[in-house]
């Protein structure tokens, strides 16, 4: 069984945004990403200059840990990155599921894993325009359709009125599935500190447009949210 690269196991905590926020939640975030974001606000878990700080670590001792964490309690486990569908998750969550624990997985779409049916919910967040990526909507396609019976919603990240346009074609593709929108964190920490503040304000005025502009539109189908943990803990790690 190959190991799983860690950049850092933390919780229990809340999940901060999209369609668990609120939920008491045990995060496993792994290492290694297939995307370059320009605005990625977790470049611990991306960025190739800090491999040397991710832990290979074998399911059984993630899942120990998450244990430990929880008191033995099953809550929500959230797998995130980076990019997690890069890495094999299905040992951890079957070791989960067996012992009660729930299991979410955030993901851009861009690779497709056999192990989502076994989640309870997928969380899909294609990247909009200002990330400057291209987006491969047959792998988008092909995770839609490996998630089989897992609850599945989309997640998108806006900066701008490019983004917002943009999102509002993604909805109309995607017709069935839960949108939840919310604004971008305007000031991504550098990658030599990543628990550097943030501006808190613009990210409050961005929420602001972006209800004003959703509900002027008579757009009604997304659910606006903000980032709540950005709101508690900034940039922080580990919260």
């Amino acid at each position: 069984m190959s190991a799983i690269r860690i950049s850092e196991i933390f919780g229990p905590t809340i999940q901060g945004e999209g369609a668990l926020i609120g939920e008491p939640t045990v995060f496993v975030r792994s290492g290694g990403c297939d995307y370059r974001c320009v605005w990625c606000d977790s470049l611990h878990a991306v960025d190739s200059d800090y491999r040397g700080d991710w832990l290979p670590m074998q399911a059984q001792d993630i899942f120990e840990r998450i244990e430990a964490l929880s008191k033995g309690v099953p809550l929500t486990v959230s797998l995130s990155g980076g990019n997690p569908a890069i890495q094999d998750f299905g040992p951890l969550i079957a070791l989960g599921k067996a012992k009660g624990y729930r299991f979410a997985l955030e993901t851009q779409g861009s690779l497709a894993k056999d192990w989502f049916k076994h989640l309870d919910q997928l969380i899909l967040s294609p990247k909009p325009p200002s990330a400057q990526q291209k987006i491969d909507w047959r792998q988008f396609n092909a995770c839609l359709d490996a998630a089989k019976e897992a609850r599945t919603a989309l997640k998108i990240v806006i900066f701008d009125d490019e983004d917002y346009r943009w999102a509002k074609e993604v909805a109309d593709r995607y017709p069935s599935l839960q949108l939840y929108l919310q604004p971008g964190n305007h000031t991504p920490p550098p990658a030599h500190a990543p628990d550097a503040s943030i501006d808190m304000q613009g990210i409050m005025d961005r929420m602001e447009w972006l209800v004003d502009k959703t509900l002027g539109d008579g757009w009604f189908a997304p659910r606006i949210l903000p980032q709540l943990h950005v709101l508690l803990w900034g940039n922080k790690r580990g919260v």
